[in-house]
């Protein structure tokens, strides 16, 4: 699905990414995890195109994707959440999700203006699709309410559906767990399993590992910008050298 080799990012003197290499399989739910500042969310920006890598390749299939734009890398089927939950607030949650899905629409602005068949057709299946959406994430009944009038939790799922809605084969959940309490967190674990079930890719960056153990497949272990680890969460909980950078000697998975 995607392989990130030899992935390199200096901002100034920093060193935010250093020669990164790891893959993530169609199908499967990958974490990547380590310390704030470790340079996980800067792995995402290169993936998706906000940041262009000093070296190396991200391959999606066996295109090289570095250099492409957001939108681009979007429209390719790679689609990404923000550490802080990033919705339009003065929207609804249907024309959220309504948004999300113009990615896929063909009709140009001449279109919209003339209300061509097309346009009409197209603004019709994007409704329908939202309301599919809105389903999915357990919105549904508050699909025409405004996005910041639903609760914390409800704005992670929409943001979750917001990316959704782009209709991606990869899906990047920067922190989805961020901001929730503890009881709050299991209907957004049973939202990614839903839609890893529907053969959504799913890589996510989490600080929180009673999720990253529960959920993962494989765990990619981030520190100074260098993997110090990967593998399945049994082999990462005991890694001496994750122990000491991140997880801390009274870890207990």
């Amino acid at each position: 699905m995607l392989e990130v080799k030899d992935l390199s990012k200096n901002f100034g003197g920093l060193r935010a990414v250093d020669s990164l290499t790891f893959e993530i399989k169609a199908g499967e739910i990958v974490s990547i995890i380590g310390p704030n500042g470790s340079g996980k969310s800067t792995v995402f920006n290169l993936i998706t195109g906000f940041h262009k890598p000093d070296s190396g390749r991200v391959l999606a299939g066996s295109e090289n994707i570095v250099g492409l734009k957001p939108y681009t890398i979007a429209g390719k089927g790679i689609a990404r959440t923000f550490q802080h939950t990033t919705i339009y607030n003065n929207n609804t949650v249907q024309g959220n999700l309504i948004v999300g899905n113009r990615l896929r629409t063909k009709s140009g602005i001449i279109g919209a203006v003339l209300r061509s068949g097309r346009t009409r057709r197209e603004e019709k299946e994007c409704v329908e699709r939202a309301d599919e959406i809105a389903d999915i994430i357990g919105l549904y009944d508050k699909r025409f309410m405004q996005a910041d009038s639903i609760s914390q939790e409800e704005q992670k799922r929409l943001a979750i559906g917001l990316a959704l809605a782009t209709n991606p084969r990869l899906l990047l959940l920067d922190e989805p767990m961020g901001g929730v309490t503890d009881k709050e967190m299991g209907p957004l674990i049973e939202l990614i399993h839903r839609i890893n079930g529907k053969g959504v890719t799913i890589c996510l960056i989490e600080h929180k590992m009673s999720v990253v153990m529960s959920i993962s497949k494989n765990v990619v272990v981030l520190n100074y910008g260098r993997k110090i680890a990967e593998g399945v969460p049994e082999e990462i909980s005991r890694n001496p050298n994750v122990i000491e950078a991140y997880l801390g000697e009274g870890y207990h998975a």
